[in-house]
């Protein structure tokens, strides 16, 4: 049985389930005829899933994987890489809360330097959680219907929850130059790039405003990553240096552009080189 049909019927259970609470939000009668056909295809749906579910693990079982493995060969088919992605992105930004309120910051080193870069967007991030918040209030005062206020009071509440958890993980994961030349830049728990040290040929402060989203690729091989539609720090680098999109998608540049906070530092860390050891 392929994928395919798993999602298709999946995706038509997941439409009825829809369409039913919609019907009770409404106050829309629903017949129990209708309700015994919607049960059964979700019931058909979960058979069907477990069982396509049931022969991966198998296969992967037989093919001399351990359990662990084996469910992970069985994640990486069923569900799309992209939505793996996104799911882990979000689940280190939830984790980032954590360390926001230890005051504690991920992966850096004792001997290196910490770039903060959310300067730019910190106002722009409280903004939206003061909408979000007068959103909820606003939507749990005038909904009157039971259902739809608890679906979108839970909904609102995790609207606040994941802006807080986004400003966090920027918080805790900032651009990092290692002792040994290396930097690290960052943008939350979206994007990671790892420039190695030495191939660092010049670093200079430039303020830009480059346009298109948050981060992009430039046909000439140039890597923006803007903090607030701006970057401040530019660095060229004398061979290409690889790196993973948030959905998967694969890039490499030979210039990055990036937002610091106190960009003469890290210009001045980089061009400084290696630090030895007291």
């Amino acid at each position: 049985m392929s994928r395919r049909v798993v999602r298709g019927v999946a995706g038509a259970a997941l439409a009825v389930e829809a369409v039913l609470v919609g019907c009770r939000a409404a106050g829309v009668r629903t017949p129990g005829a209708v309700l015994a056909g919607a049960a059964a295809l979700v019931a058909c749906a979960m058979t069907v899933e477990c069982v396509v579910l049931g022969r991966l693990w198998l296969a992967a079982r037989r093919a001399g994987a351990g359990r662990r493995a084996a469910v992970g060969a069985v994640v990486r088919t069923a569900v799309p890489g992209p939505v793996r992605r996104l799911v882990a992105h979000e689940a280190r930004a939830l984790s980032s809360l954590g360390l926001w309120v230890l005051r504690r910051r991920h992966g850096v080193p004792e001997d290196a330097l910490a770039v903060p870069y959310t300067g730019p967007q910190t106002a722009m991030v409280y903004g939206l959680l003061f909408v979000a918040l007068v959103e909820t209030l606003v939507l749990a005062l005038l909904i009157p219907w039971p259902v739809v206020h608890a679906v979108v009071l839970v909904l609102d509440a995790y609207g606040v929850v994941f802006v807080l958890a986004f400003h966090a993980s920027c918080v805790t994961r900032p651009h990092v130059v290692g002792a040994d030349g290396a930097l690290r830049i960052r943008y939350g728990a979206l994007f990671d790039v790892r420039v190695p040290a030495g191939t660092v040929a010049s670093a200079r402060v430039e303020r830009r405003c480059p346009e298109g989203g948050s981060a992009r690729v430039g046909a000439d091989g140039v890597l923006d990553l803007a903090v607030g539609g701006q970057t401040t720090v530019t660095v060229e680098l004398t061979g290409p240096v690889t790196f993973v999109r948030p959905l998967g998608k694969h890039g490499s540049a030979r210039t990055v552009r990036f937002h610091a906070d106190d960009p003469g530092a890290v210009v001045t860390a980089l061009v400084r080189g290696p630090r030895k050891s007291p």
